[in-house]
């Protein structure tokens, strides 16, 4: 799609006009970041957030000056004149925009900051003919499945175990690096639908009842593979841990155990044909075979 197919469909206006307004529910200021000072703040920023305080960044400040010349996307979000979120994306070569790391200060979750950041990315990708931002995620961190798939209305279609190898900081420790590969096409219904406040609730037991095959589910915390006889076209559910982060601190086998049963279980569906399509209040992944509807 060209840049004129894009303006003519969402004008830049329009969601300008939206990242304008979500900004203005969370109470912040963002701003495109060009000089050194800035962007230091923004590598303190994502140390607190990663946790990585006498270790190496989890970006650092050459890689940012260097991305936001080349005309990528280097933003952080301001109150009171401080850092209290960050997001950076670089070009990929499908032409998209890659979403490589994106974080919120801790006290300040909650607030709809990181909504804003995204809404923002997306005004500005459609600002430059760009259809689509992809990111990856910790497919056992309910909130971030939540947010991306129900919240924004991205959808997955890509499992990558231990995607960046051992991870050291202290969000990630002992465990592996899976990531789902999220994409956010910016003007499908799933997308207007979702930043419209209007995407669809999905309930975990109704779906059950309407014939779709539960494939883990969490039962008293722990994670329980199922293997059902599944049907063709029908619909598939993948349980996740309430708190994977906390988990890790306290049960590193039982973590262990989440990482395994999900990276089972996505991992081949998606092989087989599937994407993740919707995630429910209750902690389950949907995936829909690629061919059928959108949940």
């Amino acid at each position: 799609m060209t840049e004129g197919d894009l303006q003519a469909v969402v004008p830049d206006g329009d969601a300008a006009a939206v990242a304008a307004a979500g900004a203005r529910r969370a109470g912040v200021m963002i701003r495109q970041l060009h000089d050194l000072s800035s962007m230091q703040e923004v590598v303190d920023l994502f140390v607190d957030v990663w946790q990585t305080r006498g270790m190496d960044p989890p970006i650092n400040r050459d890689l940012l000056r260097a991305l936001a010349h080349a005309g990528g996307y280097v933003a952080a979000a301001y109150v009171d004149d401080e850092v209290a979120g960050a997001s950076v994306g670089l070009f990929a070569a499908n032409g998209a925009l890659h979403s490589h790391i994106s974080g919120v200060r801790a006290g300040l979750q909650g607030r709809s900051l990181g909504y804003a950041l995204k809404l923002d990315q997306r005004a500005w990708c459609l600002n430059r003919g760009i259809g689509a931002i992809t990111w990856t995620f910790d497919p056992l961190v309910r909130r971030n499945a939540w947010f991306n798939l129900s919240k924004l209305g991205a959808t997955c279609e890509e499992y990558l175990p231990d995607f960046y190898g051992p991870l050291l900081d202290g969000v990630n420790a002992g465990d592996s690096s899976d990531r789902l590969f999220a994409r956010w096409d910016l003007l499908c219904a799933r997308t207007l639908a979702a930043t419209s406040g209007m995407s669809p609730a999905l309930d975990a037991e109704l779906l059950r009842s309407a014939g779709a095959c539960l494939l883990v589910e969490n039962v008293d915390g722990r994670p329980v593979v199922q293997s059902p006889d599944v049907a063709a076209g029908s619909t598939l559910l993948v349980g996740t841990p309430i708190d994977a982060i906390d988990l890790r601190g306290r049960d590193l086998t039982l973590a262990s155990s989440w990482r395994h049963a999900v990276r089972s279980a996505l991992g081949p569906a998606i092989d087989d044909g599937y994407r993740v399509t919707g995630f429910t209040r209750s902690g389950y992944y949907v995936l829909t075979p690629t061919d059928g509807p959108n949940l």
